[in-house]
């Protein structure tokens, strides 16, 4: 069984969290989640991200690069830092139960 749907919703905060400290782009993102065990294929990332600028999480900009290619890069929004702030509240306490009971032989 492919567990791989489980760890989406830790994807898109992976995402934020990367987001909220500077612009990212999806190629650096796929990088940056395989070093976390995430293997992505940009078929599967572009949704994601392009999933959070719909709901108003990122923005995305264009930005020429210094070898003069054209990135899409992606800016947390007020909006992204507030669902970020939320969600590190109930990670916390999801993260305490998790570890609590493997302690008991889970």
């Amino acid at each position: 069984m492919d567990d791989q749907d489980l760890y989406s919703g830790l994807i898109r905060l992976h995402i934020l969290h990367h987001a909220a400290e500077g612009p990212i782009f999806g190629l650096g993102m796929i990088e940056e989640l395989a070093r976390h065990g995430y293997r992505m294929s940009p078929g599967t990332l572009y949704p994601i991200l392009h999933g959070l600028e719909a709901r108003g999480y990122l923005r995305s900009r264009r930005k020429s690069t210094d070898a003069g290619r054209v990135r899409r890069v992606y800016l947390i929004t007020a909006a992204g830092r507030r669902g970020l702030a939320a969600a590190r509240f109930k990670v916390r306490e999801l993260f305490g139960e998790l570890f609590e009971h493997a302690g008991r032989g889970e």
